[in-house]
């Protein structure tokens, strides 16, 4: 069974790589073997440095994921460097918080235009590709615990989060067809750089933590599994699914 999560031979971007859930991921994809564009706002030198030291292949591309803008650069970028494109990870994402009836429009839009609308057309131009070169691909979306749930104080994310995926949804019925998987994965709480709020406040973190069956926060690394596998061809025949890697916070 292993040869069908082997990625030798593909290549991957994975947007927001520099730390936390982005850099688990294109650390993971490197290891079963695929090269990694990593895209973001600041280097990722980090990153980088572990994929290099594992043996593995990456370039880096920087790009303001708040804009459109960038998006043919990044899809020129990965093919000049790295020679192909076979896997889309739309990993980036910002959060603003705030309570709902002090909501700025500039929170609602910062938001908004990195979690869905760059995601969108990133996505689109990664599809367009894989048609013009008669192949298929494998798009990832990084959905949330809000795709399921409301949340308090991130009107924004939730909403983009939602949006995210009910995107991978409706990219899978159009793109099944051109061989091309759309799917999403929701991390559940994670130790990384955007909750550490939330880990040093001993009520909520105390609140989260007696919600997860697993009694802890993942750790980047752990959703390396749910990468590979959307990744490979062992995930051909999924289509439109969001997978929960989240300890069981969403079966309490």
């Amino acid at each position: 069974m292993s040869h069908l999560f082997d990625l030798a031979g593909k290549t991957a971007i994975v947007t927001g790589a520099n730390t936390g859930l982005g850099q688990g991921i294109a650390l993971a994809l490197a290891d079963a073997g695929a090269a990694v564009s990593l895209v973001g706002r600041s280097a990722p030198d980090e990153t980088v440095e572990k994929i290099k030291a594992m043996g593995g292949a990456c370039c880096t591309v920087k790009a303001d994921l708040s804009s459109v803008d960038a998006i043919d650069d990044i899809i020129t970028a990965t093919r000049d460097q790295l020679g192909g494109l076979d896997i889309l990870v739309n990993n980036a994402g910002i959060i603003q918080r705030n309570d709902a009836i002090d909501f700025t429009m500039e929170e609602w839009d910062s938001v908004l235009n990195v979690n869905l609308r760059t995601v969108f057309f990133l996505s689109q131009a990664f599809a367009r590709a894989c048609v013009d070169a008669s192949q298929g691909g494998k798009i990832i979306n990084i959905a949330s615990m809000l795709s399921y749930r409301g949340g308090i104080r991130v009107p924004s994310y939730t909403a983009s989060k939602s949006g995210l995926m009910g995107l991978t949804r409706a990219l899978a019925n159009e793109w099944a067809g051109k061989g091309i998987n759309v799917n999403a994965i929701a991390p559940g709480y994670f130790a990384t750089n955007n909750t550490a709020a939330l880990q040093a406040d001993p009520k909520r973190s105390a609140e989260i933590l007696g919600r997860i069956p697993a009694g802890r926060w993942g750790q980047p690394k752990e959703l390396g599994g749910a990468a590979v596998f959307l990744a490979s061809d062992a995930s051909d025949y999924v289509h439109g699914t969001t997978l929960p890697v989240d300890g069981g916070w969403l079966s309490r």
